[in-house]
């Protein structure tokens, strides 16, 4: 199999053509990657009934393939039209996550790109089973896409977290940083650093709440340690002082309000599978996949 990387397409059950495809289109030609969009299909009641009526279930269930296979490789041709390499296929299976394993496997993937799903109140969460799955277990990094008012993006925001100073914390706040500074210039898009640092909150974990006005110094002298950690993060990067935000106060709606304001459509930000979500980002990451107002891209640490 060929060992050029590409991304991949797990395009949603219904044959419906959803904000991903558009994203993954211009991905594709922003990066200058081949896409292979992939439907993983499994109906319950024909599973069922081939119990009972194996040939005529086996004639339905062809016969559907068939017209989705179909459906799919129109939606390559569009890609394709727009100078895109793209491939489509459709399989299947009752386990999409361990279908797009066997991808991972074979195929050297550059990243996996999936609708999330919409929440009714101009919210956007991310809750189904195998998007959890994709950011706490697969070694890829994968993108959730609310929406395409951008198909290509124009605002990227990443996120970091330099209140640890582990070797691991160090290396994978490089790697966030990197990606979101390589896909902005991909995309000719403008990248946004952000770091929220709420240290009455990490006081108040290390110490307790009793004690908070003995350590205000202390604390207020560590804000300072991280700003300049955060600055010298950007430095390497080549991030601008004006694209630097180094923000005090509650992480989460730190990040909510500014990628809102900021227009931002997507954030970029790291999850890891040894420790569950939010470890390398405390314990904002989780809350904010379901509270983000834009896409989200997930980074990886290497193993």
């Amino acid at each position: 199999m060929s060992q050029t990387q590409r991304l991949l397409l797990l395009a949603p059950d219904a044959m419906t053509r959803s904000p991903a495809f558009d994203r993954a289109t211009e991905l594709a030609l922003a990066l200058d990657l081949p896409l292979h969009i992939v439907a993983i299909d499994y109906l319950e009641v024909l599973s069922v009934a081939g119990l009972f009526a194996p040939e005529q279930v086996k004639k339905a269930r062809d016969g559907y393939l068939e017209t989705h296979r179909h459906w799919l490789w129109q939606q390559a041709e569009l890609a394709r039209r727009h100078g895109v390499e793209a491939t489509s296929e459709v399989v299947w299976g009752k386990d999409a996550y361990q279908a797009l394993q066997q991808y991972v496997k074979e195929m050297p993937l550059a990243l996996i790109i999936k609708d999330a799903e919409p929440e009714p109140a101009l919210k956007r969460i991310f809750f189904t089973p195998l998007d959890w799955r994709l950011l706490r277990d697969c070694a890829v990094p994968v993108h959730l896409v609310t929406d395409t008012r951008h198909p290509r993006p124009r605002r990227i925001l990443a996120i970091v977290d330099v209140l640890r100073s582990e070797e691991q914390d160090l290396v994978f706040n490089d790697r966030i940083v990197d990606a979101a500074v390589k896909l902005a210039e991909q995309c000719d898009a403008q990248v946004q650093l952000l770091h929220a640092f709420d240290w009455t909150a990490v006081y108040a974990s290390d110490m307790g709440i009793g004690a908070l006005p003995m350590a205000t110094g202390l604390y207020e002298a560590l804000g300072v340690a991280q700003h300049e950690a955060f600055q010298s993060l950007a430095e390497r990067h080549g991030v601008p002082p004006q694209q630097r935000h180094f923000i005090e106060g509650a992480p989460l709606n730190s990040i909510c309000t500014f990628a809102a304001d900021d227009e931002s459509d997507i954030i970029v930000m790291g999850t890891t599978e040894h420790r569950g979500l939010g470890r390398r980002l405390g314990s904002t990451a989780e809350q904010l996949l379901h509270r983000a107002p834009c896409s989200v891209l997930a980074i990886k640490p290497v193993e």
